[in-house]
């Protein structure tokens, strides 16, 4: 018996280590210089409602994704049509159902419906209509695909954002769908709202087009725009930090997108000092870039990002290695964040912010104060009835409830867990908890006695007899706590972690651990009589 206690004895020491080990980092204001080198540093992560920051509800919008996917099938479309020398007057978008096009011969029909089976499987030719001049056809997008591309890029715009959140450093953020198309976000502690949005929301759609300079971009503003160009503004901050614009005649078609990019940093200009993006493209996007330059020697390559011009300079020489540059008149944060949206790619579709909450730190603080107040009073209005109730026998039950907290915040702090308000809530509704089973077997040890037997019949008797109704309801309890963490929202799952947490611990303590103290008082101290 003794021996078997020492076993238990050492365990207990053992935990209450392990437990301050990984509690200390939370409890300290400065760690020691070589506690990271042998221990854990991490800290117990507090949620949005304590620690303050933002709440954002987010609306991918999915038709975009549908007709950015069919603006560039016609792109592709033109492409095999001049392949196959068929001639064809007019092709446009149908809204968000398919492709409109006008053949000038009829025979080419069979044509275009073999290049669609082969190239094309996710359209079908809907009907075709003769007039005097033209064909007109109806190339009609499945609904099945369409569908596909929604859901496509509402995961892409998910994890587009979690990896631009990532990349931003925010700690322990929040990201999780809600419905077909939108996207829940939180993000504790973060100290600057109006960059984190700029950055969430930036489609980031990198292309590289041509500059037209054989029209007068001039002519093209009263609104001369020849076939197949497009107008984008290049942003200059000028004297007084005043935002100028400059017009840029360009082709539609995209020569390189920012699909093949596979890095962007931030360097510094050597020559004046200023920070630029530099980009790295993977194998395919080396060789398309490699091309570009290779065949427009003289000419001028515009970089657009969202619809915007960053630089378009003259390309000098065919340009190898798959590496570019993006100029402009940034600060370095500008840069950074340029980098970051690139390096975390585009997003699928255009984002629209349906709720922004941002929560203050002087709130979340409030919140903390009120929450383990009401843990101390509580749990003090505990602690001395069970003293009052139980005599010594409350006194080793108070020290197990202790011990139970500390078990329950190092635990969080092991699993990196948040700790939350409702969590906060499952740790008082644990405290409770803890209690009852220690008032169960309390009564059990008081039958016994009762009925004559000695002090180490009756706590073995009180603690066999209590531990199946106690574990029966712990384990009910813990069941309902994974159901909680499994299908509840952020301050459900908040509350379930803690509970959970808190359910295996004031079993430890409860059952293992203020047992050990008994069986010491008994062996060790020759108690007599059991005060309770």
């Amino acid at each position: 018996m003794e021996k078997r206690l020492k076993w238990k004895i050492s365990i207990a020491v053992f935990l209450l280590i392990m437990a301050f080990i990984y509690l200390f980092p939370s409890i300290s204001k400065r760690l020691p210089t070589w506690w990271p080198d042998f221990f854990p540093k991490e800290k117990i992560h507090l949620g949005l409602d304590l620690q303050g920051g933002m709440h954002l509800i987010l609306e991918v919008q999915t038709p975009k994704a549908v007709e950015s996917n069919l603006e560039r099938t016609i792109e592709d479309l033109r492409y095999d049509l001049r392949k196959n020398h068929i001639r064809y007057r007019k092709i446009e978008r149908l809204e968000l159902t398919g492709i409109r096009l006008e053949l000038f011969r009829q025979e080419d029909l069979s044509k275009l419906s073999d290049i669609l089976g082969r190239e094309y499987p996710d359209f079908y030719l809907a009907h075709s209509q003769g007039e005097a001049n033209a064909l007109k056809i109806d190339i009609i997008l499945k609904e099945k695909a369409r569908h596909s591309i929604m859901k496509m890029a509402s995961s892409q715009a998910l994890e587009t954002i979690r990896n631009r959140i990532d990349q931003f450093g925010v700690r322990e953020p929040d990201i999780r769908p809600q419905g077909e198309n939108r996207i829940l976000i939180q993000l504790p502690g973060i100290k600057d709202p109006k960059r984190a949005i700029s950055l969430i929301g930036k489609t980031a759609r990198l292309e590289f087009k041509l500059v037209d300079e054989t029209h007068d971009v001039r002519e093209a503003l009263k609104g001369d725009i020849p076939p197949g160009r497009i107008i984008l503004y290049k942003a200059i901050r000028g004297e007084g930090g005043i935002i100028k614009k400059e017009p840029f005649l360009l082709y539609k078609r995209t020569l390189l997108t920012g699909e093949y990019l596979t890095d962007a940093r931030v360097q510094i200009d050597p020559q004046y000092g200023t920070p630029y993006v530099s980009l790295s493209f993977d194998s395919r996007g080396a060789r398309i870039f490699e091309k570009i330059t290779g065949e427009n020697i003289g000419r001028r390559l515009a970089i657009v990002l969202d619809n915007n011009v960053y630089s378009a300079p003259v390309i000098r020489d065919k340009i190898s290695g798959g590496r570019a540059q993006i100029t402009g008149n940034f600060t370095m944060q500008e840069a950074k964040d340029l980098a970051i949206v690139l390096r975390a790619g585009s997003l699928p579709a255009p984002i629209k912010i349906l709720e922004n909450r941002t929560v203050g730190p002087s709130l979340g603080r409030e919140s903390i104060e009120k929450g383990f107040k009401s843990m101390i009073i509580g749990g003090a209005f505990v602690l001395i009835f069970m003293v009052i109730y139980y005599r010594i026998s409350g006194l080793i039950a108070d020290l197990a409830l202790l011990l139970n907290v500390i078990f329950i915040m190092s635990a969080l702090a092991f699993f990196g867990a948040t700790l939350t308000l409702p969590g906060i809530a499952g740790i008082i509704l644990t405290i409770g908890m803890a209690v009852d089973a220690n008032v169960l077997i309390f009564e059990r040890i008081r039958e016994e006695l009762r009925l004559g037997k000695s002090p180490r019949a009756a706590l073995d008797s009180g603690y066999s007899k209590a531990i199946i109704t106690i574990l029966d309801a712990n384990v009910t309890t813990f069941i309902a706590a994974l159901v909680l963490f499994q299908f509840g929202s952020g301050p459900i799952k908040g509350f379930a972690v803690t509970l959970s947490i808190g359910i295996v611990s004031s079993f430890i303590t409860a059952v293992f651990l203020a047992r050990i103290i008994f069986d010491y008082l008994i062996i060790y101290r020759r108690w007599k009589r059991i005060s309770i």
